[in-house]
């Protein structure tokens, strides 16, 4: 006599089961190829981000102390990718740092005789 009631297929393998591994083993496909594209554009878009920095620092510093505008006034010129850099002014030192997008940062400051000259990098942010 046999038993009508039991699966045919073993216990470990539910209904489902199969797709469930297919859905997870593309689900991690995905995210290594996000990760590896994020690896891949991180340090020119850095180094890009940097320059960027470097340009909006230098620009501002000159249009506020040597042509006497408000940072308000210099942010309008700059045009493109440079206008999502961030500046901010230090009167007391009379220099102008800018940031781009959270990767990089520079400051430019005014010196007589000099113009503006941009501060030299500290490796980091």
């Amino acid at each position: 006599m046999t038993n009508t009631n039991r699966p045919d297929t073993a216990p470990d393998t539910a209904p489902g089961q199969p797709r469930r591994h297919w859905a997870l083993g593309v689900s991690l496909v995905v995210v290594l190829a996000i990760v590896f594209c994020v690896a891949w554009i991180w340090a020119p878009a850095r180094e890009y981000a940097r320059t960027g920095a470097s340009y909006g620092a230098r620009v501002a510093c000159s249009c506020r102390y040597l042509g006497g505008r408000t940072l308000n006034d210099c942010h309008k010129d700059m045009e493109g990718a440079t206008s999502w850099v961030r500046l901010s002014d230090d009167p007391a030192n009379r220099s102008v740092s800018a940031s781009f997008l959270f990767l990089a940062r520079q400051t430019a400051t005014y010196r007589e005789g000099w113009g503006c000259q941009l501060q030299p990098w500290s490796g980091g942010r």
